[in-house]
């Protein structure tokens, strides 16, 4: 197996002094980050993953079953909903990465961490990504993006190691789902954790369910729109929401797209 030149950049610049403490949220960036710093680099490498109601449950499990794979030291935090983003406020992302890094920043420290890395990619710095500013003002490593990583090439990368999450769809939290300035209640937390899996079950890959209080808005690749619309499938859709007393449920026409609850028009 070859080992990508970016790889080998990337685990060069850390060595044996280096005691490196990585964001973990299970995702694929952050799992390939913390894959080759513990395969490749000469640096000692640890895993930290936040827990928080809008981070769901699967994601966790799945974090812990990857670092206990590797054998590799891991520690859970668990943080409840910050006052300052219960309402989700427009600037959240960077009020929560700035919380959520905040904190690992003080274990860091405690535990005589002298790095911090993240699993951002170079295909961020072209997304509306608010939380980058908290990454840089919390002095936030992120070496996949240093070396110019873009998510399909940490795709084909981990693909080559023969791992099975290279095409694991990509994800984030739940509170992208809600509206900008409305109360957050764990309550829709959880019905929008359950009923994406419930449709990630169903066989749609990328999958959003958009929560307007009791309408539910669908976004899903519009290749899937002649699935959906198969009467077995979609009376099991409407079930799972009219059981959830949501009111009204609806096909997003523009299909399945990230950042759609930032898009102004």
């Amino acid at each position: 197996m070859q080992i990508n030149d970016k790889v080998k950049l990337i685990c060069s610049s850390f060595d044996a002094t280096d005691n490196i403490l990585v964001a973990f949220s299970g995702g694929v960036d952050s799992s390939f980050l913390l894959y080759i710093l513990y395969l490749y680099s000469s640096a000692k490498v640890s895993a930290i993953t936040v827990k928080t109601p809008y981070i769901p449950g699967w994601e966790i499990d799945e974090a812990i079953n990857f670092a206990e794979s590797l054998k590799i030291e891991h520690k859970i935090i668990e943080l409840p909903i910050d006052d300052s983003i219960i309402r989700n406020p427009e600037d959240r992302c960077y009020r929560c990465k700035s919380i959520l890094f905040g904190q690992i920043k003080k274990y860091a420290y405690a535990k005589g961490f002298n790095l911090i890395a993240d699993g951002s990619n170079a295909d961020d710095k072209n997304d509306y990504r608010p939380g980058m500013k908290a990454l840089k003002e919390l002095e936030i490593r992120s070496p996949l993006l240093e070396a110019g990583f873009s998510k399909q090439e940490i795709r084909n990368q981990l693909k080559e190691f023969g791992l099975d999450i290279w095409d694991k769809p990509a994800y984030s939290c739940l509170l992208t789902r809600i509206p900008y300035n409305t109360l957050i209640d764990k309550n829709d937390l959880n019905l929008i954790e359950e009923s994406e899996m419930f449709l990630h079950n169903l066989g749609f890959r990328d999958v959003r369910v958009r929560f307007h209080n009791d309408l539910i808005r669908l976004e899903i690749n519009p290749e899937y729109f002649n699935k959906i619309m198969k009467d077995q499938v979609r009376k099991k859709i409407i079930r799972l929401f009219k059981d959830r007393n949501i009111k009204y449920i609806s096909l997003d026409l523009e299909g399945y797209r990230t950042g759609s609850m930032h898009t102004k028009t």
